[in-house]
């Protein structure tokens, strides 16, 4: 067996990890089996078990993931703490009386809750509950507001803090800080994108929606303390970040200390909220944690394959045009998107991708904001959409099509800000750019 060449034993691993997902075993210990036989098969037994123990140990102990629970927990904290509740009442008095004013300020919701939350399963899961009965009492069409709240919590994992950026970074060993900043203008850009798609879809058809009596002036200022803790979080996190007082790791837990104090003035926090947080926190960040462990194995084992040299090797010889190659990449992202959660798409192909499209000249911080991107449109998409299926999942009443139709717009959105950031890099690197090294 140790005679094989090489491309056969990456052939052999690669059947067996999709083997073993498709018996449903755990991604990250599909991945840390089918590099196990494979190193075993090119370097030895003993390798193969040093190796293991190795990747194993260096995860658990990396400094840098220790942002993950703390994000994970910040999230949790802010949407059982009526942070989010508080600003969608915000939006709603600024642009609710608007024809679709209620799914723009889903949208806009989403977006301030994706401030200090990194996860679009658990935005779109709280915006549901916040903003569904107002637009349903308003008579607003299913297709919308569904669309609005699966697109809009999307927005959780582009803005940051964003726990994909925690481990695209670790993957690529791109520093985390630049990463969350090179998501802020791209995420704002999507939002008012989203919302200036509802007023043109609203307008086109008018019965998608309806309109309320407008709140006065006095109402709408006054409603403006419910951003103040989300404006509050962000600026303390990302401003320490840019300006250097903070390292990811410091700002996660300021964050998480900020987003506390801030629930508890809303006075809906209470210490079962705060349990219930921890427990989620920890399922999240294990689960995470351990498929960066399998992919940190895999992704070892396809070095000694060579699969990515040769891979670089051929995409040179033929010559093709760099943007070229982006584009199919990114193609490739929306479909795995559409088929598995955004961290097991990330851990399969970040490995091999990433260097080759370094290598052609594109920004690590562009890459990661083009991947996020690119994923987070998979998760709206068929066949399985992980955001829309967990909205299907908490109404039957609601056909799993409706949902899909009432997203396909904003799909076609992301998918014009993805050819964006593809051909201006400047969207996602000058921001950055202008961070303290301190």
């Amino acid at each position: 067996m140790a005679d094989l060449p090489l491309w056969v034993i990456a052939l052999i691993g690669a059947v067996i990890f999709f083997g073993l997902m498709f018996l449903r075993l755990h991604v990250g210990l599909a991945l840390m089996a089918a590099g196990f036989i494979g190193f075993s098969l090119t370097r030895g037994l003993a390798a193969a078990k040093s190796t293991l123990a190795t990747t194993v140990f260096e995860v658990a102990s990396s400094p840098i993931l220790v942002v993950i629970p703390l994000f994970v927990v910040m999230g949790v904290i802010a949407g059982q703490g009526g942070v989010i509740r508080a600003a969608f009442d915000t939006f709603d008095k600024w642009v609710g009386h608007l024809r679709g004013g209620l799914a723009m300020a889903t949208v806009g919701s989403c977006a301030a809750f994706g401030a200090v939350c990194g996860d679009n399963i658990a935005t779109a899961a709280v915006m549901n509950k916040a903003a569904l009965p107002q637009m349903r009492r308003f008579g607003y069409d299913d297709r919308l507001s569904f669309g609005s709240i699966a697109a809009g919590g999307n927005l959780g994992i582009l803005i940051p803090p964003s726990a994909a950026f925690v481990v695209f970074g670790f993957i690529t060993e791109t520093p985390i800080g630049p990463l969350f900043i090179s998501g802020i203008i791209p995420g704002i850009v999507l939002t008012l994108m989203f919302m200036g798609q509802i007023a043109l879809q609203c307008r086109l058809n008018p019965g998608l929606s309806s309109k309320h009596e407008p709140s006065n002036l006095l109402a709408r200022l006054k409603s403006l303390k419910g951003l103040v803790g989300v404006v509050i979080v962000f600026l303390l996190v990302m401003g320490g970040l840019m300006a250097g007082f903070f390292t990811p790791t410091e700002a996660g837990a300021v964050g998480t200390v900020a987003v506390i104090v801030v629930s508890l003035f809303y006075r809906q926090l209470s210490l079962r909220t705060i349990g219930r947080s921890l427990v989620e926190a920890t399922r999240t960040s294990a689960m995470i944690l351990l498929l960066i462990m399998g992919a940190r194995y895999f992704s070892y084992f396809i070095t000694t394959t060579e699969l990515a040299t040769t891979l670089a090797d051929a995409i040179a010889e033929a010559s093709i045009n760099k943007y070229a190659i982006l584009i199919l990449v990114c193609v490739l992202y929306l479909i795995l998107g559409a088929l598995m959660d955004i961290w097991s798409v990330m851990i399969i192909t970040l490995p091999i991708f990433f260097s080759i499209l370094v290598d052609m000249g594109f920004s690590p911080l562009q890459l990661g904001v083009i991947t996020v991107l690119s994923i987070m449109i998979g998760c709206v998409t068929p066949p399985v959409g992980v955001v829309v299926f967990t909205l299907a999942g908490q109404h039957r009443d609601v056909p799993m099509y409706t949902i899909f139709r009432g997203v396909l717009p904003f799909v076609g959105t992301m998918c014009l800000l993805l050819l964006l950031l593809v051909f201006i890099p400047g969207l996602s690197t000058w921001l950055p750019s202008l961070m303290k090294s301190g």
